[in-house]
């Protein structure tokens, strides 16, 4: 990197730097920051100068960060926002979130549940603010949050960490899914019918759940027919009456509201897990942070009762 001296540098070419990673595109880029989009390509060409790098490279119909574009992102994310801070600790009851993201990470059982109402909730709590939603599991929030991968996390735990604040929401449970067409003929599930299903497994590593693990204290064995990576994916694997999935109930209940599925209790005892929010610690007087989280406990509140 060149020899600059900071006082000679344009701090709004850091502005153009974070609308071309979120946009990908000079002219949506523009677009965000009400500039032309020669002004917008000329800054680039700057900021190509000052930091000795392409940063962003032609890729189909936009552009792609190159690696350095990458390593710079959460520095240059994490000093605009502290300067936002700054001016919001003159201004408490600003409401500015023009042009402002917050990067969201979650399983794809929260993102199917929650990511709608979250939109609303925070265009009434932060109007403006785009969130942005990321897959994130559990064991590597702490390392996407230490990264600056993501501001936020709405996790089933995350352990214990100095780095890391976290804030119980809730608790989940979990509910058999199944196509609707059965339950005409059986409204309730004895355990023999549900071991009798062919099972869909949904996990991160495919092969055993907390179902197996429950049904083997008791000496049982279900028959999964196939796993997956994606609760999303369920509606499609659930075509047939004879197959069955046990998911996190928030998760069951949005899927049943958009397709041709239904909801059972589970016949099997299977234990509540906690559901969190994480965040920085470093961001613990942040407005954005805790505006954000306020709003996911209302949310979280109203799915989990």
């Amino acid at each position: 990197m060149n020899d600059i001296n900071i006082s000679s540098t344009d701090m709004n070419l850091l502005k153009v730097f974070e609308a071309l990673y979120i946009e990908g595109s000079a002219s949506r880029a523009a677009q965000t920051l009400g500039l032309t989009q020669s002004t917008v390509s000329a800054s680039l060409r700057r900021l190509r100068t000052l930091y000795n790098d392409r940063l962003f490279v032609r890729e189909g119909k936009g552009l792609a960060p190159t690696t350095t574009a990458h390593q710079l992102k959460p520095l240059i994310f994490d000093a605009l926002d502290k300067i936002r801070e700054t001016l919001q600790l003159v201004n408490h009851n600003t409401t500015n979130y023009q042009n402002r993201t917050i990067v969201i990470g979650l399983s794809d059982d929260f993102e199917i549940a929650l990511a709608g109402k979250l939109i609303e909730k925070l265009a009434l709590d932060a109007p403006h603010l785009r969130p942005i939603f990321r897959q994130a599991y559990s064991v590597i929030v702490p390392d996407l949050l230490q990264d600056n991968v993501i501001d936020v996390a709405i996790t089933s735990g995350t352990g214990n960490s100095r780095f890391i604040r976290r804030q119980l929401l809730g608790k989940s449970h979990y509910s058999c899914i199944i196509n609707r067409r059965y339950t005409q003929k059986l409204p309730l599930l004895t355990l023999e019918e549900f071991i009798s299903f062919d099972h869909v497994l949904v996990s991160s590593a495919g092969y055993v759940g907390i179902v197996d693990n429950a049904l083997a204290r008791n000496h049982l064995k279900r028959h999964i027919i196939a796993s997956t990576t994606h609760f999303a994916a369920l509606p499609f694997f659930l075509q047939q009456e004879n197959r069955i999935a046990t998911i996190p109930a928030h998760a069951a209940t949005a899927l049943a509201q958009l397709d041709d599925l239904t909801v059972l209790p589970c016949p099997l005892e299977l234990e509540s897990y906690p559901v969190e929010a994480a965040w920085r610690a470093k961001d613990d007087q942040s407005p954005l942070i805790q505006t954000v989280v306020a709003s996911i406990k209302t949310v979280l509140e109203s799915i989990l009762s």
